[in-house]
């Protein structure tokens, strides 16, 4: 829809003029002088000196002009504190324009303020700042999306759109101060797993995320182009195959925090690039690696949380070891009262009919398994559930089971009913491998657009030998979920991915077109002589005016029997 071309606000306004005064008193709005910052405000509040001299910077988020003194809020990175402003303190000279002017009429809520001035508690005991020296560190020319407080606590006008949180996140952690103490728990998460892989004696690694090959997983990948080779690269989409030619090349334990892409869909649990960290131990098998991933788990709630219970939604789920242990096809059967272990894949596909289990020709035997737990198993599991055990048609990289070929060493905890970590006994066995990459190559031919490349070079390392290895992925954005109570990942990236915005086509209008177009708009259709007949214009003027605004595609007339209409666009 073409709209008239939008001005600055009356705020934006203002606030430029503003900037032009501050410089027209010499006043720099935007310095680039080291400001000596030496206190914050929360460790201010909790461990208050009476006359301490402290120099502080932050925003100023509130004001209150009374006279020769004011209050003003300073909103810092840890909090906020209360600034008490004298006239007579911060212009000890006869030029009194610091307070009259700049602080009363020229500073505005939003802008980067810097203090300086001692401690001291006001009459009804709130520990404030009372400034010395005042300076302005950088002007805001867009006002904030203020919320606002009455004196029984009840916040108004927050911001709480999702679309405009996301996009505007500097916005959003301004004004929703707990926003910040999501991603602050989010660095303590991976702080703490990092931690505890490291007091493991494992090697924290970088590998490539432009691959010539996107293998690992079984995912459609973004594909790019490289100028100066002329050849296609893929972004990765798991960093597994080159993890697994280390534990070729020598070492024991490795293990890296990745940065992973899949072009997929977007949804409250998906974001196209997301963050896994994936973990190989030589010498090790799946069931070793459940027992290392619960402890890990719980070291990470206890460090971050102080604790092993964790509220998410409406469920209380206890990350305290153990967790419990089922195989796929015993939860299948737990769950539907079907036996699928001895089913060929036409004998799936009536399964699936049978339990209303939406399919597709080209799934093969491991897909219908898969979207019968995902449908009828996956969500029951809402405390931390080891599955086991998968067929070898879904995990073309895994060993096969020790005492079942038809299945593999494989595991996948469950957690609040969604997937939280992914974990094999590798395979190692290279004419295997090959095997299953072929089949892979199969399923794509049939129309699985997820299916994985051959990878031959990853092959030709597993012919050199790779010793017994077991390897596990989880995926930190949903465990900063579960462990922050967000039910949207979007709520833990600071800058997730958005649908283009909707931008409005701006045009010109004359005034003439304006007056017409604000009383068009007040009807569906109306006929052309009574819209006519409410302006006082030439016969040249409205002629120009429609026509102006039938080309701008901001009206339509049309002939209905004898009457000439027109309507809004």
């Amino acid at each position: 829809m073409l709209m008239s071309q939008q001005e600055l606000s009356e705020q934006e306004i203002q606030r430029r003029e503003s900037l032009k005064k501050l410089r027209m008193l010499n006043i720099e709005p935007f310095p680039a002088a080291l400001y000596p910052v030496n206190a914050l405000s929360k460790a201010l509040l909790e461990n208050y000196e009476e006359g301490k001299e402290v120099c502080v910077a932050g925003r100023m988020m509130s004001r209150r002009i009374m006279g020769k003194a004011s209050f003003a809020e300073l909103q810092d990175s840890e909090g906020r504190i209360q600034i008490y402003v004298n006239r007579d303190e911060i212009s000890p000279e006869e030029d009194k324009s610091l307070y009259n002017d700049v602080f009363k009429k020229l500073l505005d809520l939003g802008d980067f303020i810097g203090i300086k001035g001692t401690l001291f508690k006001t009459q009804v005991g709130e520990i404030s700042i009372s400034a010395k020296e005042l300076t302005l560190l950088s002007k805001s020319i867009r006002p904030l999306p203020m919320p606002k407080t009455d004196t029984d606590g009840n916040i108004y006008d927050a911001l709480t759109d999702p679309e405009t949180r996301y996009r505007q996140r500097y916005v959003d952690l301004v004004v929703n101060p707990h926003v910040k103490e999501t991603f602050i728990k989010r660095s303590k998460i991976i702080s703490s797993m990092r931690n505890f892989l490291n007091g493991k004696e494992y090697l924290e690694v970088e590998t490539p995320i432009l691959q010539s090959i996107p293998g690992g997983a079984a995912a459609r990948p973004f594909i790019t182009h490289h100028n100066a080779l002329d050849i296609p690269l893929y972004l990765r989409i798991a960093n597994e195959l080159y993890l697994k030619r280390l534990i070729v090349g020598g070492f024991d334990g490795v293990y890296e925090f990745a940065k992973d892409f899949r072009n997929e869909g977007m949804d409250r649990t998906h974001n196209p690039e997301f963050t896994q960290m994936e973990i190989y131990v030589a010498y090790k098998d799946y069931k070793w690696m459940m027992d290392f991933t619960e402890e890990m788990l719980e070291t990470i709630c206890t460090d971050v949380l102080g604790t092993t219970d964790v509220q998410i939604g409406e469920n209380k789920v206890s990350f305290k070891r153990p967790f419990k242990r089922i195989s796929m096809i015993d939860s299948i059967k737990e769950n539907t009262g079907i036996d699928i272990s001895k089913m060929d894949e036409n004998e799936l596909r009536e399964t699936c009919k049978t339990l209303s289990v939406e399919t597709d020709p080209s799934m093969g035997k491991g897909k219908l398994i898969d979207e019968i737990f995902g449908e009828k198993c996956e969500h029951l599991y809402i405390q931390p559930t080891f599955i086991t055990d998968y067929p070898v048609e879904m995990s073309p990289l895994c060993k096969k089971h020790r005492d079942n070929p038809e299945l593999t060493e494989r595991f996948e905890l469950m957690v609040n009913g969604k997937e939280l970590a992914n974990a094999y006994t590798e395979l190692n066995d290279p004419i295997d491998q090959k095997e299953r990459f072929e089949e892979q190559v199969r399923l794509a031919e049939k129309g699985d657009d997820e299916a994985m490349f051959i990878d031959q070079d990853f092959v030709k390392s597993l012919e050199y030998g790779m010793p017994p290895t077991s390897g596990m992925g989880i995926g930190i954005d949903r465990l900063c979920m579960f462990l922050t109570n967000n039910s949207s990942i979007q709520e833990v990236l600071f800058f997730p991915q958005m649908r283009p915005e909707k931008k409005m086509v701006t045009v010109e209008l004359t005034d003439n077109e304006k007056l017409v177009l604000d009383e068009l708009k007040k009807h569906e259709v109306i006929e052309l002589a009574i819209l006519k007949s409410k302006f006082e214009l030439s016969n040249k003027a409205w002629d120009v005016a429609m026509k102006g605004l039938s080309k701008k595609s901001l009206s339509k007339v049309s002939k209905e029997g004898d009457q000439l209409l027109v309507k809004p666009l």
